[in-house]
C-alpha cells in the first residue's frame, strides 16, 4: 500500500514514555499487538494537540486513531459521527473494552438523554458520540463549555463539504466549533475526499497548520466487476451458487426491493435478511447483529446499512442498482475484504437506473443539480467503461495505480476486442445528435435512427429529419455499443446545461466535418448460441407462433407497445400477450417492460397469493400497477424457473 503523510513542518514524533503509554494501552484495553502503517504518527500528532486531517480508505482503522488517544488523554474527546448505528455499534464495543464511552443522540428518551449529560458534566465519560445537529444546538454547545475538552474527532467528514458525495448541511455548522473552541484541537476523518473536497474540509473547519495523513485508497484484494443490467435475479443467483456459506451484502436503491429480493433469496435457500430505514430501530439492530455473528449470510440493504460495520470477513458486495457517484460506490464497495483476503464487488449497470438519478436530481434545487450530474457522470462513465476499473476508480480521487494486483478487475481480464471502421455508424449517431439539437440521449437518437414510431419522437417532428430510420440496418443493443464507445473516446458528452442531452464534441466535428475515420471495437452480439445462429431467433422459432414473433420483433426494434397494436390492428391486449411471450421464452428483456422496483414488488405478490392468477395480485397491489405489468412479470418469474 502506497502511503504519503504531508506536512510542513513534521510533527516531532512521541517521547519513549509516551510511546510505552501507547503501546500499553494499545495492548491491554483494545487487545492489539502492533498499530497499522499511519495509525501511530494519526496518535501522536493528536496527543500533541495538533489539527489533523486523515484520508485513509475504509477498514484501515482510523477509529482507534481518536478512540485511543481518548483513554489517554485527560478530559473529553467529543466524536461527531453521522448515523446512530455506528454510534450504538462503537460504544457499545468500548463499553465492554472497558472505556467510559456514550452517545446522545435520538434514539435516547428525554430522561435517558438527561443521565448521560449530567455524567458528561461530572468527568465520569471520556468519550462522546454525537450527532452534528445537536451537537450545535446553544443547549449542547453551553454545556461542552463548561468541560474539559481534549479533542473534537470529526468522522465521515466529507459530509461537511457541499462538492462532498453526501453533503449535510448539518455538518456545515461545524465550522463555527473554532470560533467557539479556539484552543480544541480538531481531527477530521474520511475513507472518501477528491483532492476538491479534502480543501474545502480544511477551510471549512479553519483547520491550523493541520498535520495531513493520506493512506493509499487502493484495495488490491478487491476484484471489480460490471455486468449488464438483465435478468438479474438470475445472474445474482447465479454468482451466489458459488459463494454459499460465505458472508456478502447486496445493495439495491428501495426498500421494496431490498424486503422483495431478501424474501425471494430466502425461498431459493439463500440465508438472506433486508435492512433499511424503514424499519424499527430494535429490528434493524437485531437484524446487524445476525449478520455480524454469521447467522445470515447475506443482508440485501439499502444504503442506510453498512457504515461503521466492522464484519471483517465480508467476501462480497454487490449493487444490484447503479449507485449516484463514485465516492458511495468506493465506500459500499470497501465492505468487502476488510480482513485483507479476496473479495469481490459487482455491480449491475443498466441505462435505466441512470435516467432514474438523472429524474431525481431534477428534484434537487438547482444549486446542488450541476455537483450530482457531475458525479453521476462519473458514476455511469465508469460502470460502462472498458479501461482498468480500478485505475479510473483511484484517478478520480487523484491516486495514481502504481501496480495491478491480479486478480484484478473484468477489464483487465477481458481479451482485447479487434477494433474495425465504425465511421459511417458515427457519422449517423453524430448527425443525429446535432439534427435534434444536442438536447437528447442515446436511448432517444437510437429510436431515431430505426425509424421508431415513438409518440414523442412523433411530437417532436423527428421523423422528418434525414437521419429518421437510417439506422435500421443495426439492432438497438449494436447502437447502444456505439453509443457508449463514442462516449467513452470522447466524440459526444452529456451536456448538463440541456438535461444531459448528448453534445457533439469538436472530436465528433472532426468526423462530420473533416470525414476523420472512427474506429471502435466490434461489437458481439452475446444473444449468439452454437452453430452460428442467433440464440433468440432459433427460441423464437420454437416458442412463438408468426404473429408473436412479428410483434416481438417490432418491439425489439424500439417501437412502443401501442404502436405496434396500432400498426398491426390487433388490441392492446394482444400485443401484450405477444410480448409476454418473448419474455417467457428470453427474447425480450423484462426491464424494458417493467423497472425493478415494480417487479420486486409483483414477484412478491405472486409468492404470497400462492397462485398464478392475474386478478388476485392486481387485488393486492391496486392501482398503480396494471394487469400488463403483471402479466410481464409472471412470464418473467415462468421463464426463471425452468
Amino acid at each position: 500500500m502506497v502511503l504519503s503523510i504531508q506536512s510542513m513542518p513534521a510533527i516531532s514524533l512521541p517521547t519513549e514514555e509516551p510511546q510505552q503509554r501507547i503501546r500499553e494501552a494499545m495492548q491491554s484495553v483494545f487487545g492489539f499487538g502492533s498499530l497499522r502503517p499511519l495509525q501511530e504518527e494519526i496518535i501522536s500528532s493528536i496527543l500533541g494537540g495538533r489539527d489533523t486531517f486523515v484520508l485513509m480508505p475504509t477498514g484501515g482503522g482510523k477509529s482507534l486513531c481518536y478512540q485511543l488517544p481518548a483513554v489517554l488523554m485527560p478530559g473529553l474527546t467529543v466524536v461527531v459521527s453521522p448515523l446512530i448505528a455506528l454510534m450504538k455499534d462503537q460504544v457499545d464495543k468500548l463499553v465492554t473494552l472497558g472505556v467510559p464511552a456514550t452517545f446522545i443522540n435520538s434514539s435516547l428518551g428525554y430522561e435517558e438523554a438527561r443521565r448521560r449529560q449530567a455524567d458528561v458534566m461530572t468527568g465520569k465519560v471520556g468519550l462522546l458520540y454525537v450527532a452534528p445537529e445537536r451537537l450545535m444546538t446553544p443547549a449542547f454547545l453551553s454545556m461542552l463549555a463548561a468541560v474539559n475538552l481534549s479533542l473534537f474527532a470529526i468522522d465521515e467528514a466529507h459530509c461537511i463539504s457541499e462538492w462532498g458525495h453526501d453533503f449535510r448541511p448539518d455538518y456545515r455548522a461545524l465550522s463555527e466549533l473554532r470560533v467557539k473552541f479556539p484552543d480544541v484541537p480538531i481531527a477530521t476523518f474520511t475513507a472518501t475526499a477528491t483532492t476538491d473536497v479534502q480543501a474545502d474540509i480544511r477551510a471549512q473547519l479553519a483547520l491550523r497548520d493541520p498535520f495531513i495523513v493520506q493512506g493509499s485508497l487502493d484495495r488490491p484484494n478487491i476484484r471489480y466487476e460490471v455486468w449488464p443490467k438483465r435478468d438479474s435475479y438470475r445472474s445474482l443467483t447465479g454468482f451466489l451458487a458459488s459463494r454459499s456459506g460465505e458472508s456478502g451484502i447486496i445493495y439495491v436503491q428501495s426498500r421494496a426491493m431490498a424486503d422483495g429480493t431478501a424474501a425471494r433469496l430466502t425461498r431459493d435457500g439463500v440465508r438472506a435478511l433486508s435492512y433499511h430505514a424503514g424499519l424499527e430501530g430494535e429490528e434493524r439492530h437485531a437484524r446487524q447483529d445476525l449478520f455480524l455473528k454469521g447467522s445470515v449470510d447475506v443482508m440485501v440493504a439499502t444504503i442506510a446499512f453498512g457504515m461503521g460495520i466492522d464484519k471483517p470477513d465480508i467476501r462480497y458486495v454487490v449493487h444490484l442498482d447503479l449507485p449516484k457517484n463514485l465516492e458511495g460506490y468506493y465506500q459500499e464497495s470497501g465492505r468487502a475484504g476488510r480482513d485483507g483476503q479476496a473479495a469481490d464487488a459487482l455491480l449491475f449497470y443498466s441505462y435505466g437506473d441512470a435516467m432514474k438519478h438523472e429524474h431525481f436530481i431534477q428534484e434537487k434545487p438547482e444549486s446542488e443539480q450541476q455537483i450530482a450530474r457531475l458525479q453521476l457522470t462519473a458514476m455511469v462513465e465508469w460502470a460502462k467503461g472498458t479501461d482498468c476499473r480500478r485505475e479510473t476508480l483511484l484517478g478520480y480521487f487523484d491516486e495514481q495505480l502504481l501496480a495491478h494486483p491480479d486478480p484484478c478487475c473484468d477489464a483487465c481480464e477481458a481479451p482485447v476486442l479487434e477494433e474495425s471502421d465504425q465511421t459511417e455508424a458515427a457519422q449517423m449517431f453524430l448527425s443525429c445528435a446535432k439534427r435534434t439539437g444536442e438536447q437528447f440521449g442515446a436511448v432517444y437518437l437510437t429510436k431515431v435512427l430505426m425509424g421508431a414510431r415513438d409518440k414523442r419522437l412523433l411530437g417532436n417532428a423527428h421523423d422528418e429529419l434525414p437521419t429518421y430510420g437510417i439506422g435500421r440496418g443495426k439492432g438497438r443493443e449494436e447502437w447502444a455499443h456505439i453509443a457508449s464507445k463514442l462516449m467513452e473516446r470522447g466524440y459526444v458528452k452529456p451536456d448538463a446545461e440541456r438535461g444531459n442531452g448528448l453534445a457533439v464534441m469538436p472530436l465528433g466535428d472532426e468526423v462530420l466535418f473533416r470525414r476523420e475515420e472512427v474506429w471502435l471495437p466490434k461489437w458481439r452480439d452475446t444473444s449468439h448460441g452454437g452453430h452460428g445462429k442467433p440464440r433468440a431467433a432459433r427460441r423464437l422459432q420454437l416458442s412463438a407462433g408468426d404473429s408473436a414473433r412479428e410483434s416481438i420483433e417490432m418491439f425489439r426494434r424500439g417501437i412502443e407497445l401501442h404502436e405496434i397494436a396500432s400498426a398491426r390492428g390487433f388490441s392492446p391486449v394482444t400485443i401484450e400477450g405477444h410480448l409476454a411471450q418473448g419474455v417467457q421464452s428470453g427474447d425480450v428483456d423484462i426491464e424494458d417492460l417493467v423497472n425493478s422496483e415494480k417487479r420486486a414488488a409483483i414477484e412478491e405478490a405472486f409468492f404470497n397469493s400462492g397462485h398464478p392468477a392475474l386478478k388476485p395480485v392486481k387485488e393486492m397491489l391496486g392501482d398503480s400497477f396494471s394487469y400488463a405489468e403483471i402479466k410481464f412479470v409472471r412470464a418473467g418469474m415462468n421463464a426463471s424457473s425452468r
